[in-house]
């Protein structure tokens, strides 16, 4: 199970002490906790991506993409923060299933795939 990060001092307290790995299609900003609490994931487009309904848009594809990958993760302890970019918009869909999951990988997180 998968919560969401929804207040500003938690988006932080993983950009200040998580680890950062960046792809073509998004960035992904991890940070393991010393808990067994079920993982929260929060997503962030900055305007520098497009107006609000490019951002919008952005959000809801890093939404789905989140959801197909959760079904295959199985990991307690962590917070995760998805940043979208231009390329998130155009890019494909399975490009953008693919970076997430390369980068979950580089961050030491195994899925049951």
């Amino acid at each position: 199970m998968i919560l969401r990060l929804k207040k500003r001092i938690q988006f932080l307290n993983v950009a200040v002490n998580g680890r950062k790995i960046p792809t073509s299609g998004l960035v992904l900003q991890i940070l393991h906790r010393n808990d067994n609490e079920p993982s929260r994931v929060g997503f962030t487009v900055t305007k520098r991506v497009g107006n609000a309904v490019v951002r919008n848009r952005v959000k809801r594809r890093l939404r789905a993409v989140m959801q197909e990958v959760a079904k295959d993760f199985s990991y307690n302890g962590i917070d995760m923060v998805m940043i979208g970019r231009k390329t998130t918009f155009s890019r494909p869909y399975q490009a953008i299933v693919k970076d997430l999951v390369y980068a979950l990988r580089k961050a030491g997180i195994v899925l049951n795939k």
